[in-house]
């Protein structure tokens, strides 16, 4: 077991190599901004990384503080699951409820998983790196081809 700091020192670690990691990957080192994440251009929609003692995931989050509108969220993106999971050959993970352990708030996501990937050994951070930048931009492509009807049909909605 690892103390606070030494946990701490580790993850910043890991999030630096893997800085590092997107800065030379053939698939990204031309690109100005790696990753879209918080930037979708639709508030309370981001893209995530997350990796902890059990696995690593790259995640579709939503986080709207109204269930109705995150519902309405998710309802809208279950329209588009074919487009979301093209190029997934085991699909994704949807989960209407998760409840965030950071923050303690209740989102939504739409994910991909890696089992048994351990973010303290660093044996594991290609392994994981690699995870991370093909499922990213898959998910990513998948993610704009409907980002703009999602914004259209949660402005609609809103406005109703």
């Amino acid at each position: 077991m690892y103390s606070k700091e030494e946990a701490k020192k580790i993850r910043l670690q890991f999030w630096e190599q893997f800085g590092k990691r997107c800065e030379i990957h053939p698939l990204l080192s031309q690109r100005r901004k790696k990753w879209i994440l918080h930037r979708t251009k639709i508030p309370g929609v981001a893209l995530r990384f997350e990796a902890d003692r059990t696995d690593a995931k790259v995640i579709l989050e939503l986080s709207q503080r109204s269930e109705d509108k995150r519902l309405k969220a998710f309802e809208i993106l279950q329209n588009y699951k074919v487009i979301l999971e093209d190029g997934f050959s085991n699909g994704l993970i949807w989960e209407f409820f998760h409840e965030r352990e950071d923050s303690g708030q209740e989102v939504a996501r739409i994910y991909t998983i890696l089992p048994n990937a351990n973010l303290f050994r660093q044996n594991q951070w290609p392994d994981i790196f690699n995870f991370f930048i093909e499922n990213m931009a898959r998910l990513e492509e998948n993610f704009l081809q409907i980002r703009d009807t999602l914004k259209e049909e949660l402005d609609k909605n809103q406005q109703k």
